[in-house]
């Protein structure tokens, strides 16, 4: 396998050391282009990866080989987050924390019309890109390798943007600045802002001398580490919660938290309402989106369907309608039981249960011991949702409902 230490599979984060300048100006060589080129007309999937290596250090040389055919891996995988992933340039580590498209977009909406924005530890150009499609950008990071990836990303969309190579941690920046913190040492994830490079508290003091600030950060962020001036926005994706962006000054919308829902565009604030009631299960359960349920809008969302909670702190919205709603999904419940091994599966073999799906909050109970104790041997898939009514476990027996459009 090529680029990856020994004893350890293909395609596992951290194995390739980092590209240094003098790798990324030979891949960008009419070689290097050449060789990536060729890479990755070739069956790259683990059972060939091998053959591939081979094919490649054949036609590129034994240095730059393995480069192109790293590269080239890059390219494929970086579809799923870039629509133009397969023409852009990578580093392995510069993919993996990259935001997905649609959310860069969604964010860079934010400094439109401003004179120029810095794009603080900008990397390869994933969120750059977006920003100087909106406004004059400049992006500064102190490793040369991506910096010059990042050039080479705007000039194949066609995208003008000034590049500064600088360490973001001795900057006094002014005006708007998009700032991407690094969030690893040693490898290895942090989850504390205080580990963050530079510092969130750092990057968060650079604020009275800023027009506009965002910062991207992690979507369990401790909401006690926000100061009362920075708006919280988690950001999911086709239901999947991608990051948490705090904004300060003139790109703060006004809400202290939001959830936004793309691609959809959907966008929930804490607007004041009153304190959901919690009563037993009606005929239809709503799941929050994670936005949602991570940004502490429940309430919000319970307001709008004319719904209720199961369960004071269960993140489950309850209705005798199903409104139409972006916000989450419906279901519609057929049974609900005390939590109990032997009657739920006695309940569940009536559906002809064989495939399930388990859906589970405020329960220590793992889905997979569940399947396995059930012993279920139907035909039918089924949806169970464990989760707590009024403090007792409580096993409701639910279908995914479509009635209900979902309008916002």
């Amino acid at each position: 396998m090529v680029g990856h230490p020994a004893r350890l599979p293909a395609g596992q984060p951290g194995q390739a050391a980092p590209l240094t300048p003098e790798q990324v100006r030979r891949l960008l060589t009419p070689a290097g282009r050449s060789a990536v080129g060729f890479a990755t007309a070739l069956d790259l999937s683990p059972a060939a990866r091998l053959q591939a290596a081979e094919a490649v250090r054949g036609v590129a040389g034994p240095e730059l080989g393995p480069l192109a055919l790293e590269q080239a891996l890059l390219k494929v995988r970086a579809l799923a987050k870039h629509p133009a992933g397969d023409r852009l340039w990578w580093t392995r580590e510069a993919l993996e924390q990259a935001s997905a498209y649609d959310v860069a977009v969604h964010r860079a909406q934010r400094f439109a019309g401003a004179d120029r924005v810095l794009d603080l530890g900008c990397s390869v150009g994933g969120d750059l890109l977006p920003l100087a499609a909106v406004a004059p950008a400049v992006g500064v990071d102190l490793d040369e390798a991506r910096l010059l990836l990042a050039r080479e990303n705007a000039a194949v969309l066609g995208l003008d943007v000034a590049l500064v190579r600088a360490d973001v941690t001795r900057l006094e920046p002014t005006g708007a600045v998009f700032a991407d913190p690094a969030r690893r040492a040693g490898g290895r994830r942090v989850f504390d802002p205080r580990s963050y490079t530079p510092r969130l508290d750092s990057v968060l003091g650079w604020l009275p001398r800023l027009s506009s600030l965002a910062v991207k950060v992690a979507p369990g962020i401790d909401y006690a580490l926000v100061p009362p001036e920075i708006e919280v926005e988690i950001v999911s994706l086709r239901g999947e919660v991608k990051e948490a962006v705090l904004w300060g000054g003139l790109a703060r919308r006004g809400a202290a938290r939001t959830a936004t829902l793309l691609p959809v565009g959907a966008v929930l604030t804490d607007e004041p309402v009153a304190d959901p009631q919690v009563r037993p299960p009606g005929r239809f359960l709503l799941e929050p989106d994670g936005a949602v349920v991570r940004a502490h809008l429940v309430a919000q969302v319970a307001d709008r369907v004319g719904g209720w909670l199961l369960d004071s702190t269960i993140a489950y919205v309850s209705a005798d309608t199903a409104a139409p709603t972006s916000y989450g999904r419906w279901y519609e419940v057929l049974e609900t039981l005390p939590f109990g091994l032997k009657p739920l599966r006695d309940r569940l073999r009536t559906y002809d249960a064989g495939p399930l799906v388990v859906k589970k909050r405020g329960t220590a109970v793992e889905p997979e011991v569940l399947r396995r104790q059930l012993k279920l041997t139907g035909s039918t898939e089924v949806t169970v949702v464990l989760t707590r009514t009024a403090g007792r476990q409580t096993a409701l027996i639910v279908r995914p409902f479509a009635g209900a459009s979902a309008t916002g």
